[in-house]
Order: structure tokens, then sequence, then C-alpha cells
């Protein structure tokens, strides 16, 4: 039996471990951080595509409870101009819908099923180096232990270590010139109607803020910084620098930004944006392979970083299957560039649409005459088009009994 080992247990790889199970493949996961460690990232939204992946190896039961749903999003201006409103997503038969939850929930849910169902997970991995073997590949971690399997996946984020031992030449992770801030803000109300989210494009940074059913409100915002910051420079400002740098940004533009700036639970912090354009090699081509935001990180702009890592892991457990890697590892190769050519085309796609989204909320002046001009007729057409014109994106379905070639 095939024997894979998982780097990382963030979203992609306790699911990935899940779906491998189901297929009669065993695997290890190996997480970099200690157990409990603290997961930043606030809030995100999990689209219906992520959970209908969930739903194919029947996992999505933890996550079902969490979070709350939203189906739409409204835009204005500075000046609180309405610039127009639209579906969130597209409208799924089976009437999924898109939900709003803490990104620390997901992780834990994801987590605690994989555990329920038998996953093994070492704590404190840190990997330093993998290579092949005789039959397989073997990992080196920093604590000096080792560990050896038919085939190594990273699931080890947009920063991957795997990615680069794949292919030293890889694509570097490219910078977004917009920050995130943000988080939960309980017992505040905002004056937008239930399951819709206000975004404002901000004359000098971008704000957003939407109702929570408890009589709460989620935040967040996209303070511009042109130059990618030198490492440690943001860990170094305080809850005060970061407040009075939002009320300054903030300041002049109707709203309710400085109200939700001064009642946010503190202390506030912020964190830089990348996302990956084109990684030129997934895989080795035997033994080693990246999914998830180690191949293709999308900026959060796109709202569909965890939905692209869940639908990876399910659907390269049917690869592992259907090219028949559970009964032979040495077919991981054919199950690789298989998984490869049904996944690029359409992950690829959304890291451009995900970096549009970005790029308009660091618009200069005269590119924001420009934008809030054209966003109406943008808007007015999506909203007429009811989503369906992101069918391909949000109503994806995966069939897990189905057979991939």
């Amino acid at each position: 039996m095939t024997h894979v080992l998982i780097i990382g247990a963030g979203i992609a790889g306790p699911v990935l471990s899940m779906a491998l199970s189901r297929v009669g493949i065993e695997s290890t996961v190996f997480e970099r951080d200690e157990h409990g460690a603290y997961q930043r990232g606030g809030w995100l939204t999990f689209q219906a595509n992520g959970m209908d992946a969930l739903r194919a190896i029947d996992a999505a039961g933890p996550v079902e409870d969490l979070g709350y749903p939203l189906d739409t999003i409204s835009f204005v201006n500075g000046r609180g101009r309405a610039l127009g409103r639209m579906p969130l997503a597209a409208t799924r038969t089976d009437g999924q819908e898109s939900l709003m939850m803490p990104r620390a929930d997901l992780y834990a849910a994801l987590g605690d099923e994989a555990a329920r169902r038998g996953a093994r997970v070492e704590y404190g991995k840190r990997l330093v180096t993998a290579q092949r073997v005789d039959g397989g590949v073997r990992a080196e971690f920093a604590d000096g232990s080792t560990a050896t399997g038919d085939v190594l996946v990273g699931c080890d984020g947009i920063h991957s270590p795997v990615r680069t031992l794949i292919d030293p030449d890889a694509t570097a992770p490219r910078y977004i010139p917009v920050l995130n801030a943000g988080g939960y803000i309980p017992k505040f109300e905002v004056d937008v109607p239930a399951k819709e989210f206000r975004m404002q494009f901000g004359t000098r940074c971008f704000f957003a803020w939407a109702p929570t059913p408890d009589g709460g409100t989620v935040w967040f915002a996209n303070p511009p910084m042109a130059h990618e910051p030198e490492r440690g420079v943001l860990s170094t400002m305080s809850d005060a620098d970061w407040r009075t740098w939002l009320h300054e940004l903030m300041d002049g533009d109707v709203g309710p930004a400085h109200e939700i700036i001064d009642a946010a639970p503190g202390p506030l912090f912020g964190w830089a944006t990348y996302d990956l354009p084109v990684v030129r090699r997934w895989h080795d081509g035997a033994s080693m392979l990246v999914i998830g935001d180690a191949a293709h990180a999308t900026s959060p702009a796109a709202g569909q970083g965890a939905s692209m890592a869940l639908e990876d892991a399910v659907v390269l457990a049917q690869c592992l299957r259907d090219t028949g890697c559970a009964r032979d590892a040495g077919r991981a190769g054919a199950a690789f560039g298989t998984f490869e050519s049904l996944r690029r085309d359409r992950v690829e796609r959304i890291v451009k649409q995900g970096h549009r989204g970005s790029s308009a909320k660091a618009a200069g002046p005269v590119a924001r005459h420009v934008r809030d001009m054209l966003l109406p007729l943008m808007f007015r057409r999506a909203e007429r088009d009811g989503g369906k014109s992101m069918q391909w994106l949000q109503g994806h379905h995966i069939d897990f009994q189905q057979r991939v070639s």
C-alpha cells in the first residue's frame, strides 16, 4: 500500500489525509508548529465550492455549523456614494451558500475531524530537506528525525519549502501592495442588511464591514503599502500605531470606519499579502508534489484560497486512486500529471482574478475616478446576471465516485 508524507497541517493537509484514507492510501501529516499554535488571519469567506469538496468525502458536517451565510456584496466610495451591489456567489442547485467564519475555527474543525478518522499528525516537525531514495522519498526535519514514504505532498503554504525542493528556481511569491488588518467586534451593530458585506473603496484605504447574526460586526481594512515591508517591520507596530494609521487613512471618508477602529478588540496587527502568479513545476514527475497555496496562492480578494486547497486535496486523492497508485506507488508520476492537467487552468484563472481585485484597492487618484465611473456599470450587469457568470467558480462540483483520467 502506498504511504504519503503530507507536509503541513493547515487546511489542505488534514483533508488530503481524510481523502486518501477513503481510497486505501495511508498517510502521515507533519506540521512545523506545535499542536494548538495560534492561527493568524482573522475571518475568511469560505466559498460554496469549498464546502462541496468537503461533502465529496463526507467531511462537511463539522464545518457547516461554523460562521454564518453571506449572499451579497455592496460597494460605496469614500464619499459614501453607492457604486452597486452584486451576488457574492453563483446560486447552486444544492442551495449551498458561502459562509463567513474565523480562519482558526476552520483549521480546528478540519484537524479535529481528521484526527477523529484516525489521521496521524506529528507536530513540531519543520521540514529541512527531502530526497528521492530507492522506492520512495525520505524527509528530514529540523529536530534530526526522518520519515520515509512513497510520495511526499507539500501542503505547506505560499512560502513552501517543498516547492523549492522540487524546483530550486521556482517562482517566488509576488507581493501585493496592500496589507491586511481586521477582526470581529462583539455587540457592535452596523447599518447593513443581514447576509451583506459592505465594502468601501475609500480615498486612501479599502475598508469593509458586515453584521453577524449575534449582533456583532466583522471588519477588515487593506492599508496600501507600495513596497514590500522588510521582515519584522509590521510586528514592531503597536496597537496604537495601527489605530492611528487606520484613522489617518480613513479621515474624511463617510461611514462607520472610525467607530469600528475604536471599538475593535486589541491588539490590532497587520500582515502583508502575496500571491503566486504561475508555478512552473508542481511536481518532480515521480515522488514530490505541491498543492494548495504552495502551488497557486491567490490574494484574499478572490476569497478562494481555502476552497482551492480543499478541491486540490480531494482531486489528488481521486487521481492517485484512478491511476492505480494505491496499489503501485510507481504510478505516482502519472497521478501527478493527471492532477495538474485537471487543476492548473482553473486555479491560475482564479489567481488572475484575485490579483485584479487587489490592484483595484490600491488605485491612485486618476484610477479611482475611472474606477468609480466604471464599477456601477459592472455591478449592474453582475446583479442582472444573478451570479450566473460566476457559476464556473462557486458552482464547481466534485463527484468523488467518478473516475478521473
